[in-house]
């Protein structure tokens, strides 16, 4: 019975037309996300500061220090930390979300987020930095699966796609933020550019405390009435700005007892491992690019402070890609723009490697940013698609926390290549790995444009 209501629900919602109200909550937890990614990409604009205030040095990195033999030394360690705290985050503590609630994990993990990296501003020791680097890491991964999570269980189906673009769109708006704050305020004071990070997100967790539970999550768990009463709130909000609703559609219920196991078992044994590939794999695509630009541009030659400039403006990008994403995000199936994506970072990222000139290398740097755009909300909608309401923050965890890892492993393996054979190994090395994308989605991953989540879950 409570199967049968909770499909009742999640029909209801599939079958609202666009409204601002359902928009309204998407912009709330994506303003949310803006500040995780304005932590994840603070990383390239803020090293040259740590180095220069001697950060890094054995001395004061302590402990961490040790990750020498491994070749992950000074720098490397910061980018080392953030994305080990990622992996934990997103591996171990996948499940609370699934447990716990989308809306009470949401804000929890913010907090956390911004306490932790509000301490790590005012270490003085490379350890420290490196330690609640970690420690924040942890809470980000929590934040980044449980967003997936939570907005494909509101937005109707027909609208899962523009919105998945339209919070990365938002999201990534703080790029070109905390380029340009580590740009003016100079590298001296990258203190200051991790501290309005963290303010920032504790008045957007004010901002979200009026978000409603996922229905879904509610429904599964027997909260039915609760649930009935947030869908009949948003149905009432978008009649009133409507009209008379359409009818919903055949409810399809969900069959199967949540369980971390259920992740390795058909049909979703399969998709866990298509994904757990496929994240592995995308991260050095991205971050090997997006983490690395000042740096990269540095090897080829251009003044440090330049190279932050051309990197801010490089940056500006970043927006503008999801922005333009919400034209296709629901008119092309998502497994073929992964690929289309894949092929591109691929493709121009071998063309940057190659060229020289100012502008050209802007240029570039602007496609391959509107590419990685293109692929990250491509596949956060199409992870967080596959697996069912009962275990989708766990499997979607999971799935993610194999990004995490090679994330971490990401300064290793670019530092490499780019000491081995500069950046022309470097992005032969991503073209490969966007390679691997492509024949692994391209060839293997199920099809979900325009159906219903529970439709997606019983395959």
């Amino acid at each position: 019975m409570a199967e049968t209501h909770a499909a009742e629900l999640a029909a209801r919602l599939d079958r609202l037309p666009s409204n601002r109200f359902v928009w309204r909550l998407v912009t709330l937890i994506s303003l949310g996300a803006c500040f995780e990614l304005y932590d994840l990409f603070l990383t390239a604009y803020i090293i040259p500061g740590l180095a220069k205030d001697g950060m890094f040095t054995p001395e004061s990195l302590g402990a961490f220090s040790m990750l020498a033999p491994l070749k992950v030394a000074g720098p490397g360690t910061f980018v080392f930390a953030l994305f080990a705290g990622l992996w934990v985050g997103t591996l171990a503590f996948g499940w609370v979300a699934d447990s716990y609630g989308r809306r009470t994990i949401f804000t929890f993990s913010l907090i956390w987020y911004s306490v932790c990296t509000f301490i790590m501003a005012f270490q003085s020791s490379g350890f420290g930095i490196d330690l609640w680097r970690f420690i924040a890491g942890i809470g980000i991964g929590v934040e980044l699966v449980t967003i997936d999570t939570y907005i494909s269980e509101l937005v109707p189906r027909a609208e899962r796609g523009r919105a998945f673009a339209f919070n990365q769109f938002v999201a990534f708006c703080a790029v070109p933020v905390v380029a340009f704050l580590a740009w003016i305020l100079g590298v001296e004071h990258w203190r200051w550019v991790v501290v309005i990070g963290s303010i920032g997100a504790l008045f957007i967790w004010w901002l979200r405390l009026g978000l409603p539970e996922s229905p879904r999550w509610l429904a599964r768990h027997g909260r039915l009435a609760e649930a009935e009463t947030i869908v009949a709130g948003i149905e009432a909000q978008a009649s009133a700005e409507l009209g008379t609703l359409p009818p919903p559609g055949a409810p399809v219920a969900e069959e199967g007892e949540a369980s971390f196991a259920e992740i390795f078992q058909p049909p979703y044994g399969k998709r866990a491992i298509v994904l757990s590939i496929f994240n592995f794999f995308q991260t050095f695509g991205y971050y090997g690019f997006a983490a690395w630009v000042p740096t990269l541009l540095i090897a080829k030659g251009i003044h440090v402070t330049t190279s932050l400039e051309y990197a801010f403006i490089i940056a500006i990008a970043n927006p503008v890609g999801p922005l333009l994403g919400t034209f296709i995000a629901d008119k092309m199936e998502r497994k073929w723009q992964i690929v289309c994506a894949a092929i591109c970072i691929g493709v121009f990222g071998l063309l940057f490697a190659h060229m020289n000139g100012t502008v050209t290398l802007i240029v570039l740097g602007v496609i391959i940013t509107l590419s990685n755009n293109w692929l990250s909300y491509s596949f956060h909608n199409y992870q967080a698609e596959v697996f069912p309401t009962r275990i989708r923050s766990r499997a979607v965890g999971f799935v993610y926390s194999w990004s995490r890892l090679s994330a971490a492993l990401s300064g290793l393996a670019i530092g490499i290549f780019l000491g081995i054979g500069g950046v022309n190994a470097v992005f032969g090395f991503i073209a490969f790995a966007m390679a691997v994308v492509v024949v692994v989605i391209g060839g293997f991953g199920p099809a979900t444009k325009g159906l219903a989540l529970e439709a997606i879950a019983n395959g």
